[in-house]
């Protein structure tokens, strides 16, 4: 498939957890990783290239069990997916698998904006009022992956711009402030192990069991991730890392088992020292997690052994 267009892996900067209760979640595209469709050479196939094929060819057996209704009315050029199946179409992607940056969101994105008839396309037909609609087709999809999707993954990977959901579920496509040439900076850290994505919302899903436990969520967590939103894009760096600390030091005492082992150790002495914050980034238990430096120059000395990677300058 000559000129397949990429499709990012996307960054949940906040948001975690808390979107389930009606906290506002702010995610980004990343380009750092992406995926696109191609065709394998016949009698140069890649082991890695064929179980994509034989991925891609499962996931459209389930697509076509969907019923076409009210809730879920979109409609896929079977016969022409099909048909590129049997060529030996795969998805030929660099996003990391179970890391929490949207490799089953970008797989989504690419076979509804490639195989769908009646696609709601970002440059022509897409609209406030039908970008919730969009979000929940997607959700749909991607529930093949992970039993159930908030949409929010595809959705990015989807229209490569920055998306904020509001409490109260609006969805508004948004610029993020310039990326400065301050010392502050927003990194990754790769804890080198998959994540356990169903596992760890199992775990929530228990502790919402309790109502101290939901008191707590909305009355701390959710206040503090979102304020750390609101301050982020207005630019009020203060306000931003005052809430950013209190987040860290919260998911550290509250969500203990969704934090990677190996990394327990470097997020607590970020909050010792202030050098840095961490956060999960998507469910956690492994995969990559957010740092927030308010001088990243200073913070290296300690962050180098886990070579973070910037993804913005605030």
């Amino acid at each position: 498939m000559s000129n397949s267009p990429l499709y990012y892996a996307k960054i949940l900067l906040f948001g975690e957890y808390g979107i389930i209760s009606n906290s506002n979640a702010l995610s980004i595209p990343f380009s750092s990783f992406y995926g696109s469709f191609g065709f394998m050479t016949k009698g140069f196939e890649t082991l890695e290239q064929i179980e994509s094929n034989k991925h891609i060819a499962e996931y459209a057996k389930y697509l076509q069990t969907l019923e076409i209704n009210d809730e879920f009315f979109t409609k896929f050029d079977f016969e022409r997916l099909n048909k590129h199946i049997k060529e030996g179409l795969y998805f030929n992607s660099s996003i990391p698998q179970g890391f929490g940056v949207g490799s089953s969101g970008a797989l989504v994105a690419a076979v509804y904006d490639t195989y769908a008839n009646n696609k709601i396309d970002p440059d022509t037909t897409l609209s406030q009022e039908n970008l919730p609609l969009l979000k929940k087709q997607l959700a749909i999809m991607e529930s093949y992956f992970h039993g159930k999707s908030s949409g929010m993954d595809p959705l990015i990977c989807y229209l490569k711009i920055p998306v904020l959901l509001s409490s109260s579920n609006s969805l508004n496509p948004i610029q993020l402030p310039e990326s400065g040439n301050s010392s502050a900076a927003i990194f990754l850290i790769n804890s080198g192990v998959p994540g356990k994505t169903q596992s760890m919302v199992s775990i929530f899903m228990e502790k919402m069991k309790n109502e101290g436990f939901r008191r707590l969520l909305k009355n701390q967590f959710i206040k503090y991730n979102d304020t750390c939103i609101d301050a982020f894009l207005k630019g009020e760096i203060k306000v931003f890392f005052k809430n950013l600390k209190k987040l860290s030091s919260w998911v550290l005492t509250h969500f203990t088992p969704m934090i990677p082992e190996n990394l327990i150790e470097l997020w607590e002495k970020g909050l010792a020292t202030n050098e840095y914050y961490l956060k999960l980034c998507g469910s956690g238990g492994g995969g990559f997690v957010l740092g927030f430096a308010p001088d990243y120059e200073k913070a290296h000395k300690t962050l180098a052994p886990y070579n973070p990677q910037i993804i913005f300058r605030l």
